[in-house]
């Protein structure tokens, strides 16, 4: 197990215990955290009741969050034609097709999100194995496969998260920065998990959302109650 810093042990003495709390005081005292030289990224994730083995019980999508994330995201896109002129008005930091393929081949991944227009995904499919392991293989189902190219760059430029399910069952969402006013984050984090809590997969029994944990990036993770 790694040695906690003296600065971390801190932090978890204020914690005072590990019974869920309300968001409020969650928040309020993950402000108490921010002492770093940067801002920390805050997060929240989930535990939830799901075989993650079962196909139709991985959760994934997209959601936007009202207050953004704070983060400045490098999207590539890869369209063709009038798609191409229209990514880079919205704000696209890189657009184009079989170069772009090309490059992440050779091993290129300056970027933090990928898009692309239907007609390009026979271009796009092949990345599969270099995009897939990393979160950034786009699909229709959380919109980064869309024929409305421009308004996906807008979005995912204005604060849009993707999420994904993992092995063990695990959610984990970036809903802002530590620097963000206390409202600002509990009106992220309530977004965050309405958006979750509606996308329920019907074959799931029982509880959902089995416990809930927001943090930032050099924090104790704070347990709060499921809302």
């Amino acid at each position: 197990m790694a040695k906690q810093s003296k600065r971390f042990r801190g932090l978890t003495a204020k914690v005072k215990s590990e019974d869920p709390m309300e968001l409020d005081a969650a928040v309020k005292l993950l402000k108490e955290f921010a002492n770093t030289k940067f801002d920390q990224t805050v997060e929240v994730s989930f535990h939830l009741g799901i075989d993650p083995k079962q196909a139709d019980q991985a959760v994934r999508g997209a959601m936007s969050l009202p207050a953004g994330t704070g983060k400045t995201v490098r999207i590539l896109v890869f369209a063709k034609g009038d798609n191409v002129d229209k990514a880079k008005e919205a704000g696209a930091d890189f657009v184009g097709d079989a170069d772009l393929a090309t490059k992440i081949k050779g091993g290129w991944m300056d970027f933090d999100m990928t898009l692309a227009t239907p007609d390009m995904m026979g271009v796009v499919g092949p990345l599969g194995k270099v995009l897939g392991p990393r979160g950034l293989m786009p699909t229709p189902k959380n919109g980064t496969v869309t024929a409305d190219i421009a308004t996906a760059v807008r979005e995912f430029k204005a604060g849009k998260v993707e999420y994904r399910s993992d092995k063990d069952g695990n959610l984990h969402v970036v809903v802002g920065k530590i620097s963000f006013a206390p409202e600002k984050l509990r009106e992220n984090i309530e977004a965050c998990v309405r958006t979750v809590r509606s996308v329920r997969p019907s074959s799931v029994k029982g509880h959902f959302i089995e416990s809930i944990t927001v943090s930032a990036t050099m924090s104790p993770g704070l347990r709060v109650n499921v809302l």
